[in-house]
């Protein structure tokens, strides 16, 4: 072989190791741009998402470093023998207990809170994630297969929508008394995904008409990937929105049935703080209206982190809000290098 043919062959050689670097090079760009820098512009550009971003990391940071360095509550941790119930104080009066302590037990009312947090942030997340796939799972598959396919998954969800959701997660309560975070998440929302796969169904319906699924059709692509590339991302707006709806109606309903004494007692959670409150009477006079305050305080700003995030969520997963934030960007760049002296790097 001649020299200038085994030249030839090295180059080729390395002109295709550098094309396949280069192309993974751009594909991590491209990686980068879509799923990182642009949503983050988006995000940072709302405040709305700024706000629940902010509410729902001062909850993380309670469920995750709070529980290591605030005291666990205990009975007597407060004793005053001169408030009312001998051993409690009021809110902001004692540094040992900012938020007051209870009037029976004289438990820290901030460290009730700050315990009970983790519990609540884990059944959010179990059980607004086993809602929300399960319903993208069913809805997608249904509306985008149809036939018998529809037919059978569009019935069993008729099935568990027929069903009463309150009386159906009250006796699975009773049966099961759960004690794990986790599980009683999923067992919260054993049949709410049900009307939210309903609706996907309805919409992956209309989206399936369109012209770039035809196209994939057409190609051949397979429906995994037409579902995960095509249809499901423009249905994330409604599905992160609904994620938020499932959030707050696990906290409500975890908090209900704690309420009323349903779940187990030996769960720390702010249900159980309202249901102690109510008994020593904060419903009667002002003097323990604080115990039944803070809680609600804590379980309202919880929804409203969900709420807000949901909303600017919406932004981002919105194609028009994206490309005219990015063009922004890379509008100032350009005026920024312009600017710059010749011969410095910007």
């Amino acid at each position: 072989m001649s020299h200038s043919e085994s030249s030839d062959e090295q180059f080729s050689f390395d002109y295709g190791e550098s094309e396949i670097e280069l192309t993974r090079r751009e594909r991590l760009q491209d990686f980068y741009e879509e799923f990182i820098r642009k949503p983050g512009m988006v995000a940072w550009n709302d405040r709305r998402t700024r706000i629940g971003s902010a509410i729902l990391f001062v909850y993380v940071l309670m469920g995750t470093v709070g529980v290591w360095f605030y005291r666990a509550p205990q009975t007597n941790q407060v004793d005053v023998p001169g408030y009312p119930g001998g051993r409690g104080v009021p809110p902001f009066t004692d540094l040992s207990a900012i938020l007051g302590s209870t009037q029976q037990s004289g438990k820290d009312i901030l460290a009730q809170i700050i315990h009970a947090t983790p519990n609540m942030l884990l059944m959010v997340l179990s059980g607004g994630v086993f809602a929300t796939v399960v319903a993208v799972l069913i809805g997608t598959v249904a509306g985008y297969k149809g036939g018998t396919v529809d037919t059978v998954l569009t019935s069993f969800t008729d099935f568990a929508m027929s069903i009463p959701g309150l009386p159906l997660v009250m006796v699975l309560a009773v049966v099961l008394r759960p004690t794990n975070p986790l599980v009683l998440g999923i067992v919260l929302m054993v049949n709410y995904w049900a009307g939210l796969g309903r609706a996907i169904r309805s919409e992956v319906l209309s989206i399936r008409q369109e012209s770039f699924v035809e196209a994939s059709r057409t190609m051949g692509v397979s429906t995994p990937r037409i579902l995960f590339k095509d249809v499901i991302p423009n249905i994330m707006p409604y599905v992160l929105v609904n994620f938020a709806n499932a959030a707050r109606f696990v906290i409500f309903s975890s908090v209900g049935l704690y309420y009323l004494g349903i779940l187990p007692a030996g769960v720390a959670n702010w249900g159980i703080q309202l249901d102690r409150a109510y008994s020593q009477g904060s419903l009667v006079g002002i003097a323990a209206l604080y115990q039944l305050l803070f809680p609600m305080i804590m379980i309202m700003g919880l929804a409203l982190s969900m709420i807000l995030l949901a909303q600017g969520a919406d932004r981002i997963f919105n194609p028009r809000v994206r490309t005219r934030l990015a063009g922004e960007s890379e509008t100032i760049e350009e005026e920024e290098d312009a600017d710059a002296p010749a011969g410095v790097m910007t």
